[in-house]
């Protein structure tokens, strides 16, 4: 039997400080609730991924100085269509059914929300974004 839904919720790691408050948005609650565990869940595909494509851009990534490192994730995340598009699925696919259909209800609300967690998250870890051999990455 498939048992998805409980097999996700079962992997995610709990955030104790995310709390949800019946005053919060719906977005918030949702963020709170299902974005912020799932980041932490992926925080190390997050970060190989980024690191695959600052490579894939000619590593100038790891030649700038920390403040222009910021905003090259910045930038890399806003600007660059399609890699912010896999970095979503990334998130996306670890929805439960139940969070798709919340999620797509106000998808473009969410999104900005994601996109800019993930922009947090790769900037607070700025300095383990060094280069390196992708397939033997933990």
């Amino acid at each position: 039997m498939n048992d998805r839904h409980n097999d996700i919720l079962r992997i995610r790691p709990k955030i104790n400080k995310c709390q949800t408050f019946v005053t919060m948005s719906a977005e918030e609650r949702f963020q709170n609730a299902t974005i912020r565990p799932v980041l932490k869940l992926q925080h190390s595909l997050l970060l190989a991924a980024f690191i695959n494509y600052a490579h894939k851009h000619k590593g100038v990534f790891f030649e700038l100085s920390i403040e222009k490192r910021l905003q090259y994730i910045e930038t890399a995340i806003y600007k660059d269509q399609k890699f912010r598009n896999s970095l979503k699925d990334m998130l996306i696919g670890q929805f439960t059914l139940e969070e798709y259909a919340a999620y797509i209800q106000n998808s473009a609300k969410l999104n900005k929300r994601m996109m800019q967690l993930v922009i947090n998250r790769l900037q607070d870890h700025v300095q383990v974004l060094v280069p390196q051999d992708l397939s033997t990455a933990v």
